[in-house]
C-alpha cells in the first residue's frame, strides 16, 4: 500500500467550480505542453458539472490547499473513471503522483464497493504508460498500453489517389450519418480488443452514444466535420445507404487537429480504404493551414499501427486504458 500522505481525501461534490478553477488551469498547462491540446474547453465543460454538485470524485487537501481531484462518471452498470490530476502545494512533502495515486485508490475502492457498478473503464490519456499501472493492478484491472501518435503536417508526406471500388464513394460528415456511423462501429469493432476495453463499440446503440459523445460535447475537442468523412454505398433501409468506413476529427487546438475514430467494415478490409479516409483527412487539415494531426491508437494492434506509421505518423506519448469487471457478474 502507499504510505500515509498528510492529506485529507473530501468528496468533490463539497467543492465549487471556483475553488477548483486553479487546478484546471494548471492541469490545461500540462495538456498543452505534453499533448499539444488546448484542455480549457474540457475543463469549461468540468466545471460547468462541478457547480451542480452531482459529480461523484474526490478532492485531496495538503495544507488546507487543494493539492488535485479525481472523477468519474456512471452509465448504468459502469463507472469510468475520467480524469486524475495533482499539484501539490508549494512546500508540500508529497509528490504529484502519490496524491493521484491516493485520490485513484480512493475512488476505486468507492466503485468496486458500489452495488450497482459491475464495470469500470479509465483511459487516462494524460498520464504516461505504467504511471498509476500499480494501483489498479492490485485491484485486478487489466492494463493495455495505447500509443498517441502525431503527424507533422508542415513535412510532405506523399498521398496517393485512390480508386474505389465500384459503387463506393467518398464524402464529408452529415448529420444524417449518425445511424450508419453507428452500426458500422458496432460491425467493426465485434471482437476486437477495443470493445473490450470500451464497452460501447459492441452494440448500436453504445456506439451511437459514443458517436454524440463526439459530435455534441467539447470532451475530445471541437467536431470537425469538414475533415471528417464516410465512405458510403448504396443500400440500408428504404433504400438508403451504408457506410463503407468512417473518419472523424475535432480540433484539440488551433492548429492541431486529432482523429477520434477511424473503421472500416469488416468485408471491405484490405481495399487500401482506412489509408485513403487518412489522406483525405491529411489533404484537408493541411489545406487549412493546421500543423499536425494526432490520434491514438491500443499499441497491441498491430495493423492499425503499420497503417499510421507508414501514413508518416511518430509516437509522440504512450499510456494506459484500465478495466474491471465484477467476477460475480451474472
Amino acid at each position: 500500500m502507499t504510505p500515509a500522505l498528510h492529506l485529507e481525501i473530501l468528496d468533490l461534490r463539497h467543492f465549487s467550480a471556483a475553488s477548483l478553477r486553479p487546478l484546471l488551469d494548471a492541469e490545461a498547462r500540462v495538456w498543452s505542453e505534453r499533448l499539444q491540446w488546448d484542455y480549457r474547453a474540457s475543463a469549461n465543460l468540468l466545471l460547468q458539472y462541478l457547480d451542480s454538485r452531482v459529480l461523484p470524485g474526490y478532492v485531496a487537501i495538503e495544507g488546507g490547499r487543494i493539492a488535485g481531484y479525481v472523477f468519474c462518471v456512471y452509465e448504468e452498470n459502469k463507472a469510468v473513471i475520467g480524469d486524475v490530476f495533482a499539484a501539490p502545494p508549494p512546500g508540500s512533502a508529497t509528490s504529484r503522483e502519490e496524491i493521484e495515486s491516493r485520490l485513484l485508490e480512493s475512488l476505486v475502492e468507492l466503485l468496486e464497493h458500489s452495488p450497482g457498478v459491475d464495470r469500470i473503464e479509465s483511459q487516462l490519456l494524460l498520464h504516461p504508460h505504467g504511471a498509476h499501472s500499480e494501483v489498479f493492478e492490485r485491484t485486478g484491472f487489466e492494463i493495455a498500453e495505447r500509443l498517441f501518435l502525431r503527424l507533422d503536417l508542415e513535412e510532405k508526406h506523399p498521398i496517393r489517389p485512390k480508386a474505389f471500388p465500384a459503387g463506393i464513394a467518398m464524402r464529408p460528415w452529415r448529420d444524417e450519418d449518425f445511424h450508419p456511423a453507428s452500426r458500422l462501429i458496432s460491425e467493426a469493432y465485434s471482437g476486437h480488443l477495443d470493445s473490450h476495453i470500451n464497452d460501447q463499440y459492441r452494440t448500436v446503440a453504445g456506439s451511437l452514444r459514443f458517436l454524440h459523445n463526439i459530435v455534441r460535447f467539447p470532451g475530445c475537442g471541437f467536431f470537425d466535420a469538414e475533415a471528417s468523412r464516410v465512405l458510403t454505398y448504396p443500400g440500408g433501409h428504404g433504400g438508403g445507404y451504408n457506410l463503407a468506413g468512417l473518419l472523424l476529427c475535432s480540433r484539440v487546438r488551433e492548429d492541431v487537429a486529432h482523429v477520434t475514430q477511424l473503421c472500416v467494415a469488416p468485408s471491405l478490409r484490405g481495399l487500401g480504404l482506412g489509408r485513403a479516409l487518412l489522406d483525405a483527412c491529411v489533404a484537408n487539415v493541411r489545406e487549412r493551414g493546421f500543423r499536425a494531426l494526432t490520434l491514438t491508437v491500443t499499441k497491441a494492434n498491430r495493423g492499425a499501427v503499420a497503417l499510421y506509421e507508414q501514413t508518416g505518423f511518430r509516437p509522440m506519448h504512450t499510456f494506459d486504458a484500465m478495466l474491471w469487471e465484477r467476477k460475480d457478474r451474472v
